[in-house]
């Protein structure tokens, strides 16, 4: 349960703000179609997350658990300097290609998922918890919780959602993760 509940919150308060919250936006402004753009979003995150999870989930077979908690910290931590800093949205992502209003937004989002904070917070989130169905389910149902109010509600939310302050508590989310990952140790 605690595999779920951190990778929740934690993905959540990381998307906040994140090019793919601002993804969001933008195909919901510019295609004005809800259920396929959030089916879209909740496909493409459950691949990235699964993939990112299955890597993570490898990659702690391979290290020594001791070494593990000292990189897992040190990522947490890089992680959350990174989400000080706001990500550019592509303004012209949602405007390329002839795919349908699904497919266009699986594919979309999957990409600019790649490389993204919350994709190796998923990762190490993986690495750190031993119940990889826990994870990618908190990390997918974190970044739904965030998506599918931009999607449902797109010129009000992004008026009204501070996002400097929201930045500051996801770095602070993640610091405090990297912090207690280096002081409790994945066991």
């Amino acid at each position: 349960m605690e595999a779920l509940a951190v990778s929740t919150f934690s993905i959540a308060v990381g998307e906040l703000g994140d090019k793919t919250q601002l993804l969001s936006l933008i195909l919901a402004a510019r295609l004005r179609k809800p259920a396929p753009i959030i089916l879209g979003i909740l496909v493409a995150t459950l691949a990235n997350h699964a993939m990112a999870c299955s890597v993570g989930r490898w990659a702690a077979t391979l290290i020594h658990p001791e070494t593990l908690r000292w990189v897992l910290g040190i990522s947490f931590l890089a992680v959350a300097a990174w989400a000080l800093f706001p990500d550019r949205a592509e303004d012209d992502l949602a405007t390329r290609g002839n795919y349908g209003i699904f497919a266009f937004t699986a594919t979309t989002f999957f990409l600019a998922e790649m490389g993204d904070k919350t994709q190796i917070a998923a990762l190490a989130l993986a690495a750190r918890y031993d119940d990889l169905v826990s994870v990618i389910a908190g990390t997918t149902l974190g970044m739904m919780i965030v998506n599918v109010p931009t999607v449902l509600f797109a010129q009000r939310v992004a008026s009204r959602i501070p996002i400097r302050p929201i930045r500051i508590v996801a770095a602070a989310v993640y610091a405090l993760l990297g912090v207690l990952t280096m002081i409790r140790g994945i066991a």
